[in-house]
């Protein structure tokens, strides 16, 4: 076994001392600002709750930054399929990445909500923001254009 010894003047191992404990008071200054920023996006995302009326729907659309019509376009009552096929996977791909699990509905009812964005970032018109609620609650959203070289994105401006 090998040991070995320093010998060290006070003042130096003060300043040491002192010099590590100003850097673990930094990161932990850092680490707090961070979970701040955190918890300041993570209440950015509109409560998917609660969402009962045309306005509760128009509010939660007007959280994500879309200015829509004051009614919607189509009103539909969906069924999710019980299986999900290969064909389905970048739409669940999509509302996953939103914190959306359709799968978890699988086999039960949902109304879809299309109203027209009227502030889509490009100009475009006729782009459409759909709303899938079951009992009060989003359980999935996106944004198109339905035109034939259309897009779909998530209800996030891009």
């Amino acid at each position: 076994m090998l040991i070995m010894t320093a010998k060290m003047p006070k003042r130096k191992l003060t300043f040491g001392v002192a010099a590590a404990a100003l850097l673990c008071c930094c990161a932990i200054a850092l680490n707090f600002g961070q979970a701040v920023s955190r918890e300041a996006s993570a209440s950015a995302i509109p409560s998917a709750k609660g969402i009962k009326t045309n306005q509760d729907r128009i509010s939660y659309l007007s959280a994500y930054g879309w200015q829509v019509s004051e009614e919607p376009i189509s009103t539909q009552e969906l069924l999710i399929p019980e299986e999900m096929d290969d064909s389905y996977q970048d739409y669940l791909a999509l509302q996953s990445q939103q914190g959306f699990d359709l799968e978890k509905y699988a086999g039960k009812r949902v109304k879809r909500y299309t109203y027209e964005v009227l502030n889509y970032p490009t100009g475009e018109t006729g782009v459409q923001a759909n709303l899938l609620i079951r009992k009060n609650t989003v359980v999935g959203g996106e944004v198109l254009s339905p035109q034939l070289d259309g897009f779909l994105h998530g209800l996030a401006q891009p």
